[in-house]
């Protein structure tokens, strides 16, 4: 069994004492302070603080000491097998990590003159290009710093072109299938639209009969992603594609699922109008922990006059930032992107290659698909839509049978993987399935970690018929036992910052 690390780790606002530090002089501030006698002269008078900052003072020591404890005490991607359902990218490589440390990368500016960043240019104006082709846009704009901002730009990129004809009163509602990811309703309707839910259908696809219902002079669009949450493929693209375009609408494809397609088939040949890609879900970057992100987004040819400026174009041998674009939505974004995330992106594509690439998707397609056939072996989970023969790069079990019979449910199954040093798949979602467990193995893991991760969901299972108070009451060996998470995540508890809690606190002391 996995044994967690957990220290006793005081919040870093209690730690310390006066006087400690962990900060080295260089030399130019040694000078100053010699010369002023004090290092608060290295900041002008008119920026410095009227008041103490009330931060903590420590040693070196103690700073690494404390961030060391914590990151022991967390699981992440480096640390095991991380099945999470449709966030796809389990690793980043070394190397990106590297390259986009260098000092020649970290320590541009965005205000530098053009001529200094013909590097930085190039390789963004070479990226774009390449994620084009890949997807079978036509351009691409890399400013949007996570996918759901991708979705953002790529619905207004959908009010701006029904506007050019003059529909923006008429084209009010954006289709969403029931197994969508939650951004997509949420950035249709921060973008304006009214949202339309329309159905799965006996093999988990989109409902071309509820498809065609909601068709209508007010459709801007359809949001949908390929294959879906189930890991299934919309077998009916084209149809869907013809449905959407022949009623005057526009199709979206939401990229978090684009491992499987790589170099088999683009979007754009699909019939997709706009695609945002999620860099760190496909292209090697680094995902969570609040960013900073990139969901680039391709159009076709009649909504590249849309996209965000500054544009990067080469032009007489220079790569240059072009502000001409007097249909452009404006930006989107400061600056040009998250350049260092983007530059990862563009050297995993370097270092794979075309046929690196489908090799990724081959793997991602046939670890999902062994996942597949040891999960049906289990007692207590079936796979919805079974029917259908091949998943792409995730499945979605249901635990509905093991909870009926045990009262384990998914997220009991969760709780207790860690136990066994395995982070959980995403749990209950999509929402058309009961108990769901969405696992995704991705091209990131070795046979031997999948067939680990299967021999763990066979012993919670067997535990669950005979003991199932066992994994009831998981985790046992993790740094945090079982959280009360409706109240963790209820805004009367919720507490952001160290400041926060401390409000908090004294208001719950005062109320007793």
């Amino acid at each position: 069994m996995f044994k967690q690390a957990s220290w006793k780790e005081e919040p870093i606002l209690n730690l310390g004492r006066h006087g400690r530090r962990g900060h080295v002089l260089p030399k130019a501030e040694k000078e100053i302070v010699q010369a002023t006698g004090s290092i608060e002269a290295l900041v002008p008078e008119q920026m410095r603080r009227s008041s103490k900052a009330n931060l903590p003072e420590l040693s070196e020591v103690e700073v690494a000491r404390h961030f060391i404890r914590l990151s022991e005490m967390n699981y992440g991607v480096d640390s095991g097998f991380y099945p999470l359902g449709s966030c796809t990218m389990k690793y980043n490589p070394k190397i990106n990590e590297q390259l986009a440390s260098l000092p020649t990368v970290n320590m541009l500016n965005p205000y530098q003159d053009e001529s200094t960043v013909q590097g930085i240019l190039e390789i963004l104006y070479k990226l774009e290009r390449w994620l084009a082709e890949i997807t079978g846009t036509y351009e691409v704009c890399l400013q949007p710093a996570a996918g759901a901002h991708g979705e953002l730009l790529g619905t207004l990129l959908m009010r701006a072109y029904h506007r050019s004809k003059g529909e923006q009163n008429k084209r009010t509602e954006v289709i969403v299938p029931d197994s969508a990811h939650g951004t997509n309703p949420a950035s249709a309707a921060m973008a304006g639209f009214n949202v339309v839910v329309v159905p799965s259908d006996d093999e988990g696809c989109v409902s071309l009969g509820a498809l065609k219902a909601a068709v209508s002079e007010k459709t801007a669009g359809l949001m949908l992603t390929n294959p879906n949450t189930l890991g299934i493929f919309e077998k009916n693209i084209d149809e869907i594609a013809r449905i959407i375009h022949e009623a005057g609408g526009l199709l979206y494809y939401d990229g978090a699922n684009l491992n499987p397609l790589l170099c088999k088939v683009r979007p754009g040949d699909m019939g997709f109008d706009v695609v945002h890609i999620n860099i760190h879900k496909t292209f090697g970057t680094p995902h969570g922990g609040g960013g900073p992100g990139a969901g680039p987004v391709g159009v076709c040819g009649a909504l590249a006059k849309f996209l965000p400026v500054p544009r990067v174009i080469f032009d007489d041998g220079t790569y240059k930032l072009s502000y001409d674009g007097p249909c452009s939505i404006g930006k989107i974004k400061g600056y040009y992107g998250n350049v260092a995330v983007l530059l990862r992106a563009y050297a995993y594509i370097l270092a794979l290659g075309r046929k690196g690439l489908e090799e990724a998707a081959e793997v991602s397609v046939l670890n999902a698909n062994y996942m597949v056939k040891k999960l049906k072996e289990i007692k207590g989970l079936i796979l919805p839509y079974d029917d259908v023969k091949l998943r792409k790069h995730e499945c979605v079990f249901s635990a509905k049978p093991l909870k009926k019979d045990t009262g384990v449910s998914a997220q009991n199954i969760a709780k207790r993987l860690l136990d066994y040093g395995i982070h959980a798949p995403t749990i209950y979602f999509p929402l058309i399935i009961d108990e769901a467990l969405m696992i995704e193995p991705t091209e990131s893991f070795e046979k031997e970690e999948l067939d680990r991760f299967v021999e763990a969901m066979q012993k919670i299972c067997r535990e669950a018929y005979t003991d199932p108070e066992v994994v009831i009451k998981a985790p046992y060996n993790a740094a945090v036992s079982r959280l009360d998470e409706v109240k963790a995540s209820h805004p009367r508890t919720m507490a952001l910052s160290w400041r926060m809690y401390l409000k908090r606190k004294a208001q719950d002391s005062n109320n007793i």
